[in-house]
């Protein structure tokens, strides 16, 4: 759920998005249509899009993951990004929203690279055999670490798990703020910091990303 190029200025911001990211016309028109929809904020800005295409490209990724689809305009990145015979496996609960994502999917001709599993991601996770390369995490908050395990027996070593929401609308830092989402993400962080099974960086785009490589 990211909503621009983290806190920047307005006009700042804008130079990002203008000279910073090459987004394809069919990206552009799904998250113009997904902006209009209920809840549009939670699909990420094109920034982060770039970014994370820009890993995929860098660690080789062949086999991605996903968990919190929505319209579809994350695993369409991925999937632009994704070499010939790559693929994305996206886990998803929603047939409405994800049918939106899949009609662009086949305006980018992308849909042969893309598997959607429609169902409890926590389920569909343990039927998955890795290894993965790449997994991204979007969904909901309460199960954030539960999905963190599983795709930590999915990816292989030296792959990339990528965390959305971390910084969470700066609640993080709220005390006062006790709502069951923002007490899992800060639960989460704490949790991760500690954790050596993976090297962590938190990086400031959009919402906070988190990225966990796999040792």
């Amino acid at each position: 759920m990211a909503r621009g190029p983290g806190d920047l200025p307005k006009k700042l911001a804008a130079y990002v998005l203008a000279v910073g990211v090459r987004e394809t016309a069919v990206q552009r028109r799904l998250r113009a249509v997904t902006r209009r929809i209920p809840f549009g904020s939670m699909q990420i800005g094109p920034e982060q899009a770039a970014f994370m295409q820009q890993l995929v490209r860098m660690i080789g990724a062949r086999r991605c993951l996903e968990i919190g689809t929505f319209t579809g305009y994350s695993a369409l990145a991925v999937a632009l990004a994704l070499p010939p015979g790559g693929t994305i496996v996206c886990c998803d609960i929603s047939e409405e929203w994800t049918s939106i994502g899949r009609k662009y999917w086949a305006l980018a001709s992308v849909t042969g690279k893309i598997q959607l599993k429609l169902g409890p991601a926590l389920e569909t996770l343990k039927k998955l055999k890795g290894p993965f390369d790449f997994a991204f995490i979007d969904a909901d908050k309460a199960n954030y670490q539960g999905y963190f395990e599983q795709c930590l027996n999915l990816v292989r070593r030296g792959g990339l798990i990528a965390v959305d929401n971390t910084l969470w609308h700066a609640r993080v830092l709220d005390r006062r703020d006790q709502s069951a989402d923002t007490r899992a993400i800060r639960a989460f962080n704490r949790k991760l910091r500690r954790d050596r099974r993976v090297d962590i960086a938190l990086v400031p785009i959009g919402d906070g990303l988190t990225l966990a490589l796999r040792r």
